[in-house]
C-alpha cells in the first residue's frame, strides 16, 4: 500500500512535499481547512516554524487552530520546526526589530505551549529542520499502516466556523490568562467582544473555569493605561457599530 499524505497547498514552498516524494510518499495537495498535513483519518499535523509559532501565539491564531484540530481529529499533532533558543540569540550589532520582538515573546511562547499540551492535550514534537519534519511525517504514516488505522479517506468535509466569530475569538483569546476555551465562553455569555472586555471582575468570575482570581487579573490587565488596549477597544467599538 503506498504511503499517502494530504498536504495543504500553502506548504508547497516549505520544501517538505518534495522531501516526502523523494522518500516514496504519494502527495495529494488540497486546500486544508484544518492542519497542514493529514497522515491518517485520525491524525492531522499542524507544522509551524519557531517564528510562525510565536507569531500565531501572539495574535491568537494558535489556540483557534488547536480548537479545530481537537474538534475534527482524534490524535492531532503540532510540529515545531527550528530552534526556539535562536530567538534569544541576537547577534551583536543586529538592529532587526522583528528579531528583538520575537525574542521578547519567548516567555509568552512557553506559557502558550504549556496550554496546548495541558488543556488541549495536543502533543508538540520538535524537529530541527525540514528534512526531520519529513522523516517524522513518514514515520507517522508507517505507524498508522502497521496499526491498520490508515484505512478510509484522508480528507473529510469540514465546515469552518463563522469568520467573524473566529476573529472575535482570536481577539479575546489573545488576552493573557484567557485562552481559546474561556474566550468561547465569554462570547457565549456576553455575545460581543466589546461587552466581554467591559465586563466587571464579578461578571467574568461567573463564567465556568474563570474564577474570581483570574477575573481580577484579567480586569487589571484590561484597565491598565496603555496605547495597545485603547487601540483594541476602539477597534472593537468600530466593529460593533458596523454590525
Amino acid at each position: 500500500m503506498p504511503l499517502r499524505i494530504v498536504v495543504d497547498e500553502r506548504e508547497k514552498n516549505s520544501g517538505i512535499p518534495e522531501l516526502l516524494k523523494n522518500a516514496g510518499a504519494v502527495i495529494d495537495f488540497a486546500q486544508l481547512k484544518v492542519g497542514d498535513y493529514v497522515v491518517s483519518p485520525e491524525t492531522a499535523v499542524e507544522r509551524k516554524t519557531v517564528r510562525d509559532l510565536i507569531s500565531s501565539i501572539y495574535d491568537g491564531r494558535l489556540f483557534v487552530q488547536c480548537s479545530d484540530l481537537v474538534k475534527h481529529y482524534q490524535k492531532p499533532l503540532i510540529v515545531m520546526q527550528g530552534n526556539i533558543a535562536e530567538l534569544a540569540e541576537i547577534p551583536e550589532g543586529v538592529e532587526n526589530k522583528n528579531i528583538k520582538r520575537l525574542a521578547e515573546r519567548m516567555s509568552l511562547a512557553y506559557d502558550a505551549l504549556a496550554t496546548v499540551a495541558t488543556e488541549f492535550r495536543i502533543p508538540i514534537i520538535h524537529t530541527p529542520s525540514a528534512a526531520q519534519t519529513a522523516q517524522l511525517l513518514m514515520t507517522l504514516v508507517n505507524k498508522s499502516l502497521r496499526e491498520g488505522k490508515a484505512t478510509g479517506p484522508l480528507l473529510r468535509k469540514i465546515k469552518k466556523e463563522n469568520p467573524v466569530y473566529m476573529q472575535q475569538l482570536s481577539v479575546l483569546s489573545s488576552v493573557p490568562g484567557v485562552g481559546d476555551k474561556l474566550a468561547a465562553r465569554m462570547l457565549e455569555k456576553f455575545h460581543t467582544p466589546k461587552r466581554a472586555l467591559n465586563a466587571s471582575a464579578a461578571e467574568l468570575a461567573t463564567i465556568p473555569g474563570f474564577g474570581l482570581a483570574r477575573a481580577e487579573r484579567v480586569r487589571k490587565i484590561l484597565d491598565s493605561a496603555n496605547t495597545v488596549s485603547k487601540v483594541v477597544q476602539r477597534t472593537l467599538f468600530e466593529q460593533d457599530n458596523e454590525t
